[in-house]
């Protein structure tokens, strides 16, 4: 019979692992890792004469995507532009870059997996007599590792031809340029501060599950087991 055990510990657990998965993902998809020197577009007149005010753009460049102004000749054309610079991965600007797409790739999917797993540890505490939090805990912590490796190596194609073209020719492996870094960065950052805590914190969410209150809630034949 499955007993459903929540406890404050675990739902924590079970919340920061979710949110630290979905954190990665959307950085790691996003364009906003590199955000790129200002360039102007012109407005352009009902009669096709162009006018001499223009608004600064900020292009953005992530590890495969993009974020360009589109030159149209309408207001209504002038919108960002975003969207994968490369067609496959071996056209990502740099072999460094690649390194850092797979890195992160693979910490990210075992985030995921933990993340989907931890919806259901409020009704299996273990697997193959083991601790589900541990086993959980041990792969945040390997994930963490990935992460930290994509993150490292990824400054390290700042030199590349394409970061070049958006940060200037002063842009080289860990100096951005004239670049700046965006939200992306920084959140992916803080995933993995985040992914090391959730591990760290998973022995929390079993010693919760397991004390002596839940076992005495399980004799007295409770199924649904709630403490604070």
């Amino acid at each position: 019979m499955c007993h459903v055990i929540v406890t404050c510990r675990s739902m924590l657990w079970t919340l920061l692992s979710i949110v630290v998965a979905f954190a990665e993902l959307i950085a790691f998809m996003s364009a906003d890792w590199l955000i790129g020197k200002a360039k102007t577009h012109s407005h352009a007149k009902a009669d096709n004469q162009t006018r001499g005010v223009s608004e600064p753009h900020h292009p953005t460049l992530g590890i495969y995507a993009r974020c360009i102004r589109n030159p149209g000749t309408q207001p209504i054309q002038r919108e960002t532009v975003c969207g994968p610079y490369a067609e496959n991965f071996a056209e990502i600007a740099s072999g460094f870059w690649q390194a850092t797409a797979i890195f992160l790739a693979v910490g990210i999917f075992i985030l995921c997996t933990v993340a989907l797993v931890s919806v259901f540890t409020m009704c299996v505490q273990s697997i193959m007599k083991k601790s589900i939090f541990n086993v959980c805990g041990l792969l945040q912590g390997i994930a963490g590792l990935f992460l930290i490796l994509g993150l490292i190596l990824y400054p390290a194609g700042w030199g590349c031809q394409k970061a070049v073209s958006y940060c200037g020719h002063y842009a080289s492996a860990y100096r951005p340029g004239d670049c700046s870094l965006g939200w992306a960065f920084y959140t992916a950052i803080g995933g993995t501060v985040l992914t090391f805590i959730c591990a760290v914190f998973s022995a929390q969410a079993e010693i919760a599950t397991s004390s002596d209150k839940v076992q005495e809630e399980i004799e007295e034949g409770k199924n649904l087991i709630c403490l604070l």
